[in-house]
């Protein structure tokens, strides 16, 4: 029986290639889009209907479940009200690291786990070591242009145990190309 693996799609290239790459390994892939962004906050405009669009025509590309996951609630409370605390209090706050660390590598893991994956995915650039089942180390990837282990950093060791980030091989010049060799892109 093949590993369940829940992906993080924003409907980009990397988050399609790292989909495709799971599938063609050989994993049970679902796609996810993470609604992170509501619509309603005044003067600010995210495209996210036209992102689940592209992300949801990947996944039927590859013959995988799609689904959208809301974490606007969630968002909003760990990085949005935080960014603003850090600039309040005179200080320069990073909203990726934030980000990875509250929403995708603890809320959308908890969500994935709880729904029946044995692991979740994204398009970073970034390596994994698994220690065990419970423990994992974070490399650099492969591409130092591209590498984003500096966001990745306040990631648990234990969230990375349950996570593959199938692009840190390769250099986006090669995801590009696989992207365009799967017609993905």
């Amino acid at each position: 029986m093949s590993k369940k693996v829940f992906v993080g799609m924003s409907g980009g290239v990397d988050s399609s290639v790292a989909a495709a790459l799971l599938v063609e390994q050989g994993y049970d892939v679902t796609g996810v889009y993470m609604k992170n962004w509501s619509e309603d906050l005044p003067g600010m405009h995210c495209p996210w209907a036209e992102d689940v669009a592209d992300a949801k025509r990947v996944a039927v590309g590859l013959g995988i479940d799609f689904r959208v996951f809301d974490f606007q609630k969630e968002y909003k409370q760990n990085v949005v009200d935080y960014m603003i605390r850090e600039y309040q209090a005179g200080r320069t706050p990073n909203p990726d690291i934030m980000c990875n660390q509250e929403v995708k590598f603890k809320i959308f893991l908890e969500a994935s786990l709880a729904a029946g994956a044995d692991y979740i995915a994204t398009g970073h650039y970034a390596r994994v070591v698994h220690e065990s089942s419970s423990s994992a180390k974070l490399l650099r990837a492969r591409d130092d242009n591209k590498d984003q282990t500096y966001f990745l950093y306040r990631v648990t060791s234990e969230a990375l145990s349950k996570t593959i980030f199938p692009l840190g091989d390769f250099t986006k010049a090669e995801v590009r190309e696989m992207a365009k060799e799967r017609g993905l892109w």
